[in-house]
């Protein structure tokens, strides 16, 4: 019951009276000489139909003078028609009960009610005084009895509370110490370290969404808790006591850090406060403390960029010791760290790349850049995308010239000269047969899906309770999409590659028409009985589809490492493209891709090649002239291995500047991973719903619904907790039927009535359903 239905039921219960040897009284005066009450009376109003108020004629509000208010009682009013047995309340303001009983001296506006002290009964305490609120609150006779301060400041700030007082639940307020504060956090909205924060952040704003009796809460909760003053001491004392977080400012500092984008102005108040001097203070809460240090880091790194490699990457450990716990604090979460948060990235990138990939033939550097190489591509691009200034990523793109280019060169150079004189592991496509997977297959080509990215969209759709296996395969010579793209889709079979091709387009193998444009790509698989697919469209699960989407492939080259900002979103549109189409119900999702690539920020350096001996440039890889001598070596196109292609050094370009580029060969380049995405039984759970339960003594019979209509794995069981196995109340569980059905038997009688939970549960124990129930009840 709340403090307001207690009010009522103590005014009505005034009244009480033995019908037998009494008349009922023909109403309830209710004095409140001090006016404590007079606040919350229309409040009182909308609840009680029959209470009235002494004061200047407002018949809408229900006031009147004294003869207007004896109409009532005697039910002379049209507009107030009152049931016969509900007793009017008159509550009157600034009359005591003494002036109600000096007859003689009674003011000339209250002579119409005295009499009423005799037909009627008034609500007063035991001792005949008035009820203020004070005693009602804590007077254990007529009151509600509560542990209530007496102090002056507390009976001001429960004056100024009580309208929100009346909501609150009598049985929370027992057993606690309703003082100052309690009252001042009820009227200032029950948080006043958010509304601290509010305050920071609006100004003056804050006060003048408040009515004055929740600003002056506010102001004295302030000087309670906080030893602050906001009108005296003002919001820049507050921001500085805020960053020093000592005694109970360390909770409001806490508070601000769980959430710091809602008070977006806050910290360019701690900017306008003095950083401490003593060089022992933690000056971490004081925002230009933090660009001080990002400045020191941006020079640092610049500093080991012109270190040599083994140096620098030691050289980044050590400075990640001093700057790495500044990732944990507010700043970084609000992206003014983002050097701090780009050398965890770089940290990693150094540990990876202290061992070196050139070793071994090709098979065996390609094992150890799945097991751990791909991580320094994946850093490198982590860290480029955390920031944002120029500065910053000037500093950044050095430290990767230096410490990441060579590793990368050395990797390339030595797997070249394995394939030169092994051979490709990728073979030709002469070597390669078509695909004849059963129907609800749907194909989906992402263009670049390099491997790093690869393992991070794998994570994504695990991440979602897909189920997702992955093969590693070597994307066709050179990697580029004209020539790899082709060799990916299930119709490769019919595909070949023509005597003369300087732009390494392979041709449909019956007609010799180019796939230059993808229309004749597209038109094979439509021969071959594959349903393509737009980006949105999802087709029919009884199909076999083709569907392309995120060209990763055309953000990098349109914004060079200016894409590694857009690959989390890109990678993300990729994984609901695919829990889209498992959603909609296809068997299995096989996302491939056609090439990797090399990123470097300032440009990959440049081989010369004389264009007079190619027919056709492209950024790794060139056709040579027919006849032409050149001192590069050629590879094996392909599609046709009597044609061959020369291939950049290591990883140098044939432009200048490039920073982005694909085409030649290099474990970025060249590795590859394709994905089969399936709904793992945790999925095909989770659209589980219990569709009816059936009570028969102990025993209770449930009937699932399954939108994949597979019942297989799941149990069922009745527990008093639905996450605690150990609570389980069932013999045993038992499995579900082919029909969706399963019962279990509580033994134990004495649960009869007893609330329980109803849980349906996967193969591995996780609940996928659950119903709240009650044990035997039909």
């Amino acid at each position: 019951m709340s403090v307001l239905e207690s009010l009522k039921k103590a005014i009505r219960s005034a009244a009480a009276h033995n019908p037998d040897v009494q008349l009922a009284p023909s109403c309830i005066l209710w004095p409140d000489g001090d006016r404590q009450w007079e606040n919350v009376v229309p409040r009182l109003q909308s609840d009680v139909p029959e209470l009235f108020q002494l004061g200047t004629f407002a018949p809408d509000k229900r006031i009147g003078p004294a003869i207007w208010l004896r109409c009532v009682i005697a039910r002379k009013l049209k507009d107030f028609s009152l049931p016969d047995e509900c007793i009017p309340i008159l509550y009157l303001p600034g009359v005591s009960r003494q002036d109600l009983r000096a007859v003689e001296t009674c003011p000339e506006h209250l002579k119409p009610l005295a009499e009423l002290q005799f037909r009627g009964v008034i609500w007063s305490q035991v001792n005949a005084k008035d009820w203020t609120i004070l005693a009602y609150l804590k007077s254990s006779t007529g009151g509600l009895g509560l542990d209530v301060a007496q102090d002056s400041e507390s009976k001001h700030a429960m004056q100024l509370a009580l309208y929100r007082v009346l909501d609150e639940e009598v049985a929370m307020l027992r057993g606690k110490h309703l003082d100052k504060d309690y009252f001042n956090t009820l009227l200032s909205g029950g948080d006043p370290i958010r509304d601290l924060l509010q305050w920071l952040d609006q100004g003056d704003g804050f006060k003048a969404a408040r009515d004055e009796n929740q600003w002056r809460g506010f102001v004295e909760i302030c000087k309670s808790q906080l030893g602050f003053d906001p009108e005296n001491d003002g919001p820049l004392k507050a921001a500085e006591m805020l960053a020093n977080r000592k005694g109970p400012w360390s909770g409001v500092w806490g508070r601000f850090c769980e959430a710091p984008a809602r008070y977006a102005k806050v910290p360019a108040l701690i900017r306008k406060t003095p950083v401490p001097m003593d060089f022992f203070e933690d000056k971490s809460a004081w925002p230009q403390w933090n660009e001080q240090q990002e400045k020191s880091l941006r020079q640092e790194l610049l500093r080991i960029a012109a270190l040599p490699p083994h140096q620098a990457r030691q050289a980044i450990i050590e400075a990640d010791v001093q700057h790495g716990a500044r990732r944990e604090q507010v700043w970084a979460d609000i992206g003014e760290s983002p050097l701090a948060l780009a050398l965890a990235h770089l940290t990693t990138l150094a540990e990876v790349t202290t061992q070196s990939l050139a070793a071994g033939s090709a098979k065996d550097m390609a094992a150890a850049y799945q097991t751990s190489g791909w991580a320094a591509d994946a850093s490198a691009l982590q860290a480029l995308g955390c920031i944002q200034q120029t500065e910053d990523r000037a500093a950044i793109s050095s430290v990767l010239q230096n410490v990441y280019l060579p590793w990368l060169d050395e990797a390339a150079r030595h797997l070249q000269s394995d394939v030169d004189q092994n051979g490709y592991p990728g073979g030709f496509a002469s070597n390669k047969s078509g695909d004849t997977p059963d129907p609800g297959l749907c194909y989906l080509f992402v263009d670049g899906l390099r491997y790093d990215l690869a393992c991070r969209l794998r994570d994504l759709l695990s991440a979602e309770g897909l189920a997702v296996e992955s093969e590693v395969g070597w994307a066709a010579l050179p990697s580029v999409t004209a020539t790899a793209k082709p060799s990916v889709t299930p119709v490769k079979h019919l595909i070949q590659g023509q005597e003369v091709n300087a732009d390494f387009e392979p041709s449909v193998a019956a007609t010799g028409q180019s796939l230059k444009g993808g229309y004749h790509l597209k038109k094979l698989l439509k021969d071959s009985g594959w349903k393509i697919l737009d980006r949105t469209e999802l087709g029919s699960t009884h199909d076999l589809a083709w569907t392309e989407i995120s060209d990763i492939d055309h953000e990098g080259h349109e914004r060079g490492a200016g894409c590694a900002k857009q690959l989390d979103s890109v990678l993300k549109d990729i994984r609901d493209r695919i829990k889209q189409l498992i959603g909609f119900g296809w068997r299995a999702v096989q996302v491939v891709t056609d090439h990797g690539w090399l990123l470097m920020p300032g440009g990959l350096p440049k081989t010369e090649l004389p264009s007079a001996l190619s027919e056709n440039t492209w950024g790794r890889c060139a056709a040579i002239k027919p006849g032409a001598s050149c001192k590069e070596t050629l590879f094996h196109w392909h599609w046709n291995p009597n044609l061959s292609f020369a291939m950049a050094p290591g990883v140098s370009c044939y432009r200048n500047g490039v920073e982005y580029t694909h085409g030649g060969i290099s474990l970025q380049e060249c590795v590859v991973m394709k994905l089969c995405v399936s709904n793992s039984t945790a999925t095909s759970q989770s659209s589980v719903t219990i569709g009816s339960v059936a009570w028969k003594g102990f025993r209770c019979k449930v009937t699932i619904l399954a939108t994949a209509g597979d019942f297989s794995g799941l149990r069922l069981d009745i527990r008093t907790h639905a996450g605690n196995s150990s609570t389980s109340v069932a013999t045993t569980d038992r499995p579900f039927k082919e029909d969706g059905t399963a019962s279990v038997v509580v033994e134990d009688d004495s649960l009869i009535d007893h609330q329980a939970m109803i849980v349906v549960i996967d193969a591995a124990g996780h609940l996928v359903a659950q119903q709240e129930t009650i044990i035997g009840k039909e």
